[in-house]
């Protein structure tokens, strides 16, 4: 049986200057950081349904170098409540997808939050 869950957002961008802003002008989309993101969960799901047998076979057939691909699983981890945050245009300025390509990701869901927090409480 196929449990598989499946997520659309709504989003038009427009370009400005080098930004992609939303329709609305209120929340600035990381469009790098929404696109990591989307990679890290296509390539769990190939992992899940062994189209690919490890991390260092998707950066094989990506011509990429392994460490990106498996920095980018890591995103995976996230709290759901989070990944909401960056869908909506909501995280914080400085928490980029470079960021989390250089530090490390705690997998406790309540760690996440606070360093979300710290982030917030700096600007």
């Amino acid at each position: 049986m196929d449990e598989s869950l499946e997520t659309f957002v709504p989003l038009v961008f427009r370009r400005r200057g080098v930004q992609r802003v939303a329709s609305d002008d209120r929340d600035v989309y990381d469009v790098t950081l929404i696109d990591g993101l989307a990679r890290a969960f296509y390539w769990q799901h190939l992992l899940d349904t062994g189209a690919m047998a490890s991390g260092s076979a998707i950066a094989r057939a990506e011509k990429l170098h392994h460490s990106v691909v498996n920095e980018l699983l890591r995103l995976t981890l996230l709290a759901p409540d989070i990944i909401e945050q960056f869908m909506a245009g909501k995280q914080p300025r400085r928490l980029t997808l470079m960021w989390f390509q250089r530090n490390r990701l705690m997998v406790d869901w309540q760690g996440q939050r606070q360093l979300m927090a710290s982030f917030e409480e700096e600007a």
